[in-house]
């Protein structure tokens, strides 16, 4: 039986080049690709591949967001060991072999190399990707035992304990770099490859995915409200119920945002009150 197996990179040439790699293996079967996070996870679900490619910088949703979005649709332990949960459909969420493909993230190699995953870094050769295949293919073998579920859990702790950042977020705009200080910082919307941070009358573009970006701000100061939405818990004034669960969230100076019922429970623990 062939070896499923999924691409996930936001970049055309990358996912062309994995392919083409790919085809030359006859133990494989190409089973789709992505061109971002969201897509990956709504693919793992519906495909059920083997073996994943996953780039780790993606706008949206990036590579630790979608294992995350994964393991969250059926229970922790269950979903890492590629087990339905009992008494669940039959089409819950299986978590591949990962091999993670990154072109700069230092602070990822390190975390995949501690925690014995493999990874590719852009650019690759063609003896670099063989050895990370047959690593993979030999862990599909293996139906993802020998410490799969293990290590990828505390890959996800490691990156949700990366270090904070820096006072100070450095932004170039038009030839010219701007210094915005973290805690003046409103509110945070996805804009594409980008997010737009809000700052009082001022909005500056970062490029940096939203769930990048929320992995190293301080979770006691800043919440995500939305899937698009990061806001400053010390802006916010007011909140009003809306429908479906929903609510309207309204910052000091006037902005309104949507709180979806589903953040709704992470902002509650955020303000230490119910509502």
């Amino acid at each position: 039986m062939k070896i499923r197996t999924l691409v996930v990179d936001d970049e055309p040439l990358a996912r062309q080049r994995l392919r083409t790699l790919l085809a030359a293996d006859p133990e494989l079967e190409l089973v789709g690709e992505c061109g971002d996070g969201r897509q990956a996870v709504a693919a793992v679900q519906q495909l059920r591949p083997d073996l994943m490619f996953l780039d780790v910088e993606m706008p949206a949703l990036d590579g630790f967001g979608v294992l995350r979005a994964l393991a969250g649709t059926a229970s922790a332990s269950t979903a890492f060991a590629g087990m339905a949960p009992a008494g669940t459909d039959s089409a819950a969420t299986l978590i591949p072999v990962v091999i993670f493909v990154t072109a700069h993230d230092r602070y990822a190699l390190k975390a995949f190399e501690v925690h014995a995953l493999d990874y590719l870094l852009k650019p690759f050769d063609k003896s670099r990707f063989a050895a990370a295949l047959e690593r993979g293919k030999a862990q599909v073998r293996l139906g993802q035992s020998g410490g799969m579920e293990q290590r990828l859990r505390a890959l996800l702790q490691t990156v949700t304990e990366r270090q904070p950042l820096p006072p100070r977020l450095v932004v170039k705009s038009g030839g010219r770099v701007s210094f915005v200080r973290v805690d003046e910082v409103d509110w945070i919307e996805a804009a594409g490859n980008y997010v737009r941070l809000h700052v009082g009358k001022e909005d500056h573009l970062l490029r940096e995915s939203l769930s990048g970006l929320e992995a190293k701000l301080d979770p006691r100061r800043f919440v995500r409200i939305h899937r698009s939405t990061i806001v400053n818990i010390d802006r916010i004034r007011q909140l009003q119920p809306a429908f479906h669960g929903d609510c309207v969230v309204t910052l000091r100076d006037g902005a309104e945002l949507t709180l979806s019922r589903s953040y709704r429970d992470k902002v509650e623990a955020a303000l230490g009150h119910e509502f």
